[in-house]
């Protein structure tokens, strides 16, 4: 069936992960990963293909399982604090613009990482930070739980009908989903599967995630 995202007259929100949809942080998470691996005598190519498709602790478990998980994930965290203060970080074209245009208080970021190393990107990149984010210590359930989203919208006081989802990855994308809220992909070449709208670039998808927030027009979505 079809459902109107938002009626007429009733608030819209926009949840934006952040990582590969406002901040372009594919080099920088490589060499963090890369860093650690060689602190731990590991293969860098093999552990990052890792990282990718799994949490920390799940890493860990895969790559270095005699290892003290605990240990791991206290030496990723301070390479991962070090390249905030050092790396160098581009956000992705459109995102200035877009955060900057949207009403304030209508939007909110939702990450698998944390706080305080967001804000230090967006200070150093320039863009705005919002009252609300959403990050990996706020949930005990991450991406592709829905509780990410849905812990969002209750703190915004939104509906999850009202709720545009802006995400890159699959595992985002679910999470999206099965929290019941619009969801659209963009800087991939190809859609992930689930998507109501695909867009290449986040370029591409601004005057249509501005036009979302501002109520301008409808959005009906195939459920």
């Amino acid at each position: 069936m079809t459902r109107e995202s938002a009626q007429s007259g009733r608030s819209r929100y926009v949840l934006f992960d952040v990582d590969g949809t406002l901040m372009d942080a594919v080099s920088n998470q490589r060499q963090v990963w890369r860093a650690w691996a060689k602190r731990y005598g590991l293969d860098a190519d093999e552990v990052y293909q890792v990282a990718l498709r799994t949490r920390p602790m799940e890493t860990f478990a895969q790559v270095a399982a005699d290892r003290d998980p605990h240990a791991c994930l206290a030496a990723l965290h301070e390479l991962e604090d070090e390249d905030v203060r050092s790396g160098v970080y581009a956000a992705f074209d459109g995102a200035s613009e877009l955060l900057h245009g949207l009403p304030s208080g209508s939007w909110a970021l939702v990450t698998s990482n944390y706080e305080h190393r967001v804000r230090g990107r967006f200070l150093r990149t320039g863009l705005p930070v919002p009252g609300l984010i959403v990050d990996a210590a706020a949930v005990e359930e991450g991406k592709p739980s829905p509780v990410p989203f849905l812990r969002a919208a209750a703190l915004l006081g939104a509906e999850p009908e009202d709720c545009l989802v802006v995400e890159d990855a699959p595992s985002g994308v679910e999470s999206g989903l099965r929290a019941g809220m619009t969801v659209w992909g963009v800087n991939a070449a190809a859609a992930v599967e689930g998507v109501h709208r695909h867009f290449e670039s986040l370029r591409a998808a601004v005057p249509h995630i501005l036009a979302f927030a501002s109520g301008s027009h409808g959005h009906a979505v195939a459920r």
